[in-house]
């Protein structure tokens, strides 16, 4: 029972954490990491306003939904 508890509670904790998102400068770090580990270059990432993504793929969203990081090749 007090496993159950617990696992509730760090659901909840998790479930809080990504309601309110993660800052835009910290997310666009965390994926040009990744994106630099698996040897891309040449690329671009762009904070902008949800849905104003016009040309680029939207790869990550950010400060609770409300901007969104935009990947660019060359």
């Amino acid at each position: 029972m007090k496993k159950l508890v617990v696992a509730i509670g760090l659901m909840t904790l998790a479930g809080t954490a990504l309601a309110a998102g993660k800052p835009c400068e910290e997310l666009k770090g965390e994926i040009a990491a990744k994106l630099d580990a698996k040897g891309v270059s040449g690329y671009s990432l762009e904070i902008v306003d949800k849905g104003a993504a016009a040309d680029g793929k939207v790869v990550g969203s950010c400060e609770g939904g409300t901007k969104e990081i935009v990947y660019k090749r060359g």
